[in-house]
């Protein structure tokens, strides 16, 4: 796969997608923990299909979602990074700051200490004047992360890729200006 910006914090290293990451990342969307706010699980053919859609997204903005490691064992944990929204909804167009670990590697501050790079990248390198991120309302996992990094709570929506009254269909919507970015910095 091809090279692209390769991102790193104090544990955790952000790259691009290798084909060793598919057997850990379909083993991930196969768990019915990980992807409680989700749909549905995902198959290995819908996983890889997914990280196709990845690549593609980086060869287009030159930014997408980064394969996460450990920088310590290169430990496949999931992945962060940042996207471009797929539907239409009020806050469209937009970036979104988005992650998805598998589930022994919750709770360690991995998520929150990657979205603090990718939203640095996203403002520093990409010149983004904002970044979305939203997620099932029931998720408060996930709107904790939002909260940690800075986001601040924007409403409500339907998520418009869902049928109406769908278990996860309801989102909340997170925000940040550069401004408000660079104004946390001191």
């Amino acid at each position: 796969m091809p090279d692209g910006p390769t991102l790193k914090t104090e544990r955790l290293v952000l790259r691009r997608w290798r084909d060793d990451d598919l057997e850990p990342f379909a083993t991930m969307n196969a768990d019915p923990v990980v992807m409680e706010h989700f749909p549905a699980p995902l198959t290995r053919l819908q996983t890889e299909e997914l990280v196709a859609r990845f690549e593609r997204h980086f060869d287009e903005h030159g930014f997408g979602l980064w394969a996460v490691e450990t920088a310590d064992e290169g430990e496949f944990i999931g992945f962060v990074g940042l996207a471009v929204p797929n539907f239409e909804a009020y806050f469209t167009p937009a970036v979104e700051v988005g992650w998805r670990l598998a589930a022994p590697h919750w709770g360690q501050g991995y998520a929150t200490e990657a979205a603090l790079e990718a939203l640095r990248f996203g403002f520093e390198e990409a010149g983004l004047d904002e970044i979305v991120s939203f997620t099932a309302v029931a998720n408060e996992r996930s709107q904790r992360v939002m909260r940690r990094i800075g986001l601040t709570r924007d409403g409500e929506f339907d998520h418009p890729n869902l049928p109406r009254g769908h278990r996860v269909g309801r989102h909340a919507l997170y925000r940040l200006a550069r401004k408000d970015w660079a104004a946390s910095l001191g």
